[in-house]
């Protein structure tokens, strides 16, 4: 952010008040107040190929320095939706910045790479240094948990573009695989599929959990219907589960042919990603523990279950694709390391273009 001063004189010779990019509203000196406060947070998260430290105008990062002998790089950036609307509404900000990193590292690790490094975008109409501080350091927070660094970022406070006590947030993600380690490889009929388990809605389809949420008239701050003890928004805003480590462990492994991330789309517009021509994965919709959020949301909102698998993971946040032979070795790497698994069906020959396969009865999640 840059200041401008305009000096003046009025007619009778007299100095106008001066305008300046803080009457204007943007305050420069707050902006370099969480600079300061975020560079510990991001100092935290160093890892081997970091070169500097926060603060130049790019980040440089040293693949081999990393280990990495023939490195593919790839990329991903996301946000967390309309999620913020709640967290802002519940006036709660330390788990929306472990959904950006979780929603862009777990697109990453599906390929096979692992997280190196991460950026962040913050965008506010007037920057409160406490509450992006909270923000912040729930970025740092699942940067460390997911072994990536958080290398630098923008913060953007534009008054006039976002009404009072709102911001937006985007995360950018780099990570790296050897050649030989890109996903998905080798997937084939007879393969089973496995599902790891959510820890909750997650970050999609918060457009539909609002309006189901205003139409039955209740409050943030109401009882969770679903969970005992929590209040609903408080219990919405459960962060996005991080799964790097499990499935980067079980990548390096030889154990792992294909996963995906269910993100919008639900299980059949992900799964039908990395799976190869005339494939189809057939899912059965009673093989894992629907939790109670998503039976909640299907019962109140009157939401059919094609548009609950439609829209949100239904208790599935991540799927991967295993050969039968290893499945058992699989499930407990997995299970050792924390992860609820789930066989969820398996892969078989089909003509025509990849396609998902799940077909849960009337009524279902109920």
């Amino acid at each position: 952010m840059t200041s401008e001063h305009t000096l003046g004189h009025s007619p009778s010779g007299r100095m106008r008040n001066s305008t300046t990019y803080h009457t204007a509203g943007v305050d420069i000196g707050a902006g370099e107040a969480l600079v300061a406060e975020i560079r510990p947070l991001a100092a935290a998260t160093t890892r081997p190929g970091v070169l500097g430290a926060i603060g130049g105008f790019a980040a440089a990062f040293d693949p081999r320095a990393a280990g990495y002998t023939d490195p593919i790089l790839l990329a991903a950036t996301d946000g967390v939706g309309t999620k913020l609307a709640l967290a802002q509404a519940c006036g709660r900000h330390d788990t929306v910045g472990v959904d950006l990193v979780a929603m862009c590292v777990n697109d990453l690790v599906v390929q096979g790479a692992e997280p190196l490094f991460f950026l962040d975008y913050f965008a506010t109409g007037r920057l409160s240094v406490a509450e992006a501080r909270t923000v912040i350091e729930g970025i740092a927070g699942a940067c460390r948990e997911a072994g990536c660094a958080l290398v630098g970022g923008e913060t953007a406070e534009m008054p006039g573009l976002y009404p009072p006590g709102e911001y937006d947030l985007a995360g950018f993600a780099v990570g790296a695989t050897e050649r030989d380690g890109l996903l998905p490889r080798d997937v084939a009929a007879g393969d089973l599929v496995l599902g790891l388990a959510s820890s909750g809605v997650h970050s999609n389809g918060f457009s539909l959990v609002r309006r189901i949420v205003g139409d039955a008239g209740l409050a943030w701050n109401a009882p969770a219907p679903f969970a005992p003890g929590w209040g609903l928004g408080e219990a919405l805003l459960t962060p996005t589960r991080l799964y790097v480590r499990p499935v980067l462990a079980l990548a390096r492994a030889g154990l792992l042919k294909a996963a995906a991330h269910i993100t919008g789309g639900g299980l059949p517009g992900n799964l039908r990603r990395v799976l190869p021509h005339d494939t189809e994965a057939v899912l059965d919709p009673h093989a894992w523990e629907v939790p109670e959020v998503f039976r909640w949301l299907a019962r109140t909102g009157g939401v059919a279950a094609s548009e609950m698998l439609r829209v949100f993971n239904c208790g599935i946040g991540m799927v991967l694709v295993v050969a039968p032979e290893r499945a058992a070795e699989a499930e407990a790497r997995l299970t050792s390391g924390g992860e609820r698994v789930f066989r969820v069906g398996r892969v078989r020959a089909a003509d025509g273009p990849a396609k998902v396969a799940i077909s849960p009865p009337a009524g279902w999640p109920e």
